[in-house]
């Protein structure tokens, strides 16, 4: 046998191996299933993002964004506000949210590694009583300015007399079209080309 019919026999084998495996053990798994319970916010507070492309290194690739809600912290009132008085303006008052991203390191492990750090540092020192708790400086939200979300006034909606009439019109039309229809009047493409 040639090379490739070798190589062809190989593929062969594993593709066997892989129907026996889902024929007999995938089923077997089903026994270890466990019901999903998603986590609560107190226990996994961080929310980590990474972008990742196949195929190719790109510079965004060691791009690691980390986002959580002060509120999920154990903390009490005066350091969560501290805290938010730390970060400044990576602080979204809309969805009470902290963004922080890092991309100054070579890989994702490393700016993870230093947003991690750097959170344990706001958190250390939002928790700490001895140091300045800025309690003369109000909450800076400048940063941030609210979108407004306009709503369809009701008032504006459509009504069941206008949805009847609608209606009525768009069965007239109809009717016209059939009759244009029976009467030969309305221009066909195909018999123009005929």
């Amino acid at each position: 046998l040639t090379s490739l019919a070798h190589r062809e026999l190989e593929q062969h084998k594993e593709l066997r191996e892989m129907v026996r495996i889902a024929a007999w053990e995938m089923p077997l798994l089903s026994q270890l299933a466990k019901p999903f319970h998603p986590p609560e916010a107190t226990q996994q507070p961080l929310r980590w993002r990474y972008t990742t492309y196949l195929g190719e290194s790109h510079p965004a690739a060691r791009k690691v964004v980390v986002e959580f809600k002060p509120r999920s912290l154990n903390l009490d009132r005066p350091q969560r506000v501290k805290l938010l008085k730390l970060v400044g303006p990576r602080y979204n008052p809309t969805t009470r949210t902290v963004r922080m991203s890092c991309e100054s390191f070579e890989t994702q492990a490393q700016n993870k590694r230093f947003l991690a750090d750097t959170i344990n540092k706001l958190i250390a020192e939002a928790q700490d009583g001895t140091a300045d708790s800025f309690k003369d400086v109000p909450l800076d939200l400048r940063h941030h300015t609210p979108k407004q979300r306009h709503r369809f006034p009701r008032a504006w909606g459509m009504t069941p007399q206008r949805r009847e009439e609608l209606e009525g019109k768009r069965k007239t039309l109809l009717l016209e079209e059939g009759k244009r229809i029976e009467q030969d009047r309305l221009v066909s493409g195909a018999a123009t080309l005929e």
